[in-house]
């Protein structure tokens, strides 16, 4: 990713002081994996053939996504259905920046695990939110302080267009706390040697495959948990 892409994801900063003790409590415990969520044990891993065909081209999409380059992606990154023992709820998003993992809680003790890259060490925060509204190949609008500290954006005042380029990419989910956006986004990147990696300003980065894959998946008040770093 250029450190143009990078810097175009500081708009979606953490509102850290809508984490109350109570949704920092509960997202620390909501979903512990013993004897801890990089340990967990798996199944179901891909081949390289696998991840291949599953990070292939999609030319079908409104602005057609490459095939991911599986060189620059850890094959520990791929999506994987893994053991999983939580409290939290099937259905429940549980996020662990510290292994760069995201986690779509499943039935009978199982999720579906996917490589992510998380916010860099300043911006890392944990709580709990929900995805308060979601969109495909969303318009993305940097903030005045974003403008300010690069005026080149000021040409995307009133939003950039969807497309590649666009930092939201081809889906984003909203995270809200108490009925307010928290500028997070759980968004789609067609950078596959971000993931693994503390790229964004509180943001959560999947594959575009990946993303469309949880995507599909998430409705609308899905419940979001982050895990501290």
């Amino acid at each position: 990713m250029s450190q143009g892409h990078v810097d175009l994801l500081a708009a979606h900063q953490p509102r850290l002081e809508r984490l109350s003790r109570r949704s920092f409590l509960a997202g620390a415990a909501a979903a512990l994996c013993a004897p801890g969520l990089a340990g967990c044990a798996t199944s179901g891993g891909m081949t390289r053939a696998e991840a291949a065909l599953a990070y292939g081209p999609l030319p079908d999409e409104p602005f057609p996504v490459p095939a991911v380059d599986l060189d620059r992606l850890d094959p520990k990154f791929y999506r994987r259905r893994v053991k999983f023992e939580t409290d939290a709820a099937p259905g429940t998003i549980v996020i662990d920046p510290g292994n760069y993992y995201l986690y779509f809680v499943e039935e009978g003790g199982f999720a579906t695990r996917y490589g992510a890259n998380v916010p860099r060490p300043e911006f890392l925060w944990h709580g709990t939110a929900y995805v308060g509204r979601k969109a495909e190949w969303p318009v993305w609008t940097p903030t005045r302080d974003q403008i300010g500290r690069d005026p080149e954006l000021k040409k995307y005042a009133g939003g950039m267009p969807p497309g590649l380029d666009n930092p939201l990419g081809a889906r984003v989910l909203y995270l809200y706390q108490d009925g307010r956006y928290t500028l997070c986004t759980i968004y789609s990147t067609i950078y596959p040697h971000t993931i693994g990696q503390g790229v964004s300003s509180g943001c959560v980065g999947l594959l575009t495959q990946d993303m469309i894959h949880l995507y599909a998946r998430t409705p609308v008040d899905t419940e979001v948990v982050i895990l501290p770093a």
